[in-house]
């Protein structure tokens, strides 16, 4: 994958050196937001959890590798503000937030162009939040067994840096376009806030009528994520044709490794569908194969499909 051209983002937060993560007396944890991610499912994916969603995981917490039952951190100790200086947006010194930066560099160009073409909305950048351990969000507490996610409270995505050497390390992912389908399905989770969809989405799973509801809303969420990750890259390839052979292979496998009914039968020896938050492995990679194919925003839209289970 080439990434060189694609510039560097100036909506990057490195927050690697705050000591402690930021972390001291003042500031409420985060209350029923968040969740169980990357590093959760990475530890415990392969001896078994159970499944569950709670509205505000789906709003504010733990978003790509995710698939475990919320936590509430609202008995954690307070926090105080992390010091603004360590906030700064500053140049990334390092290759991995180099790396970083070039992929919100390049969500930020294709929806800046696209998003106001296609859906005639206006679009407005979010900040990536680089941090080490834990850190403070606007949703409450940002962990690292959380996984990347995205907080709309802040319009910011929290990303652990860790993340990427656990998932080669753990679930046997890798390569650089996967871990840029990863961050772009962040990205996608802000454009469905900018469009409007995120709060309808927790009404509608509040409204749910049981649990089995509320996941279905989130499965549709979280695929539609995995398809504007698609469309960002299709869009990206016509820009800068930077997709190299066997880049878009990696990111099915990853796709696929993180498929609800895959993580379910390893972790637990049988899959249960009313259960799942996030789709299944095919589910996941035919919707990012959706996007890649289109490059449309409307070839997205989940909740038009009544039988999404079976897309």
């Amino acid at each position: 994958m080439k990434w060189e051209d694609f510039g560097q983002s100036e909506n990057i937060e490195d927050r690697r050196g705050d000591p402690g993560g930021g972390f001291g007396g003042g500031m409420g944890g985060m209350v029923g937001g968040g969740g169980l991610g990357l590093g959760t499912i990475i530890i415990l994916g392969l001896i078994g959890y159970a499944f569950g969603i709670n509205p505000a995981v789906l709003i504010g917490g733990a978003e790509i590798l995710t698939g475990g039952r919320s936590q509430d951190y609202s008995q954690q100790e307070e926090y105080r503000q992390p010091q603004r200086q360590t906030q700064q947006q500053q140049q990334p010194a390092d290759q991995l937030s180099r790396f970083v930066s070039a992929i919100v560099a390049a969500d930020e160009k294709v929806w800046g162009d696209i998003l106001p073409q296609q859906k005639n909305v206006r679009f407005t950048p979010a900040t990536l939040v680089e941090y080490s351990g834990a850190t403070r969000s606007g949703c409450g507490t940002a962990q690292s067994a959380m996984g990347p996610f995205y907080c709309p409270e802040d319009r910011k995505i929290y990303l652990d840096m860790s993340f990427f050497r656990d998932m080669q390390r753990k679930l046997g992912g890798g390569g650089d376009f996967a871990y840029a389908y990863v961050i772009s399905h962040e990205y996608g989770h802000h454009i469905q806030n900018l469009i409007g969809l995120l709060p309808k989405t927790q009404q509608a799973q509040r409204a749910a009528q049981s649990e089995a509801d509320a996941n279905s809303i989130s499965v549709r969420v979280e695929l539609m994520a995995d398809c504007l990750a698609g469309v960002w890259a299709a869009n990206a390839e016509q820009r800068w044709h930077f997709l190299e052979q066997g880049d878009v292979e990696k990111a099915v496998r990853t796709a696929q490794a993180i498929g609800d009914d895959r993580l379910q039968q390893a972790g637990q020896g049988r899959i249960v569908p009313d259960s799942f938050t996030h789709g299944s492995s095919q589910q996941r990679v035919q919707w990012l194969q959706r996007g890649l194919q289109s490059g449309q925003i409307d070839s997205c839209n989940t909740f038009a499909r009544a039988r999404t289970a079976d897309q």
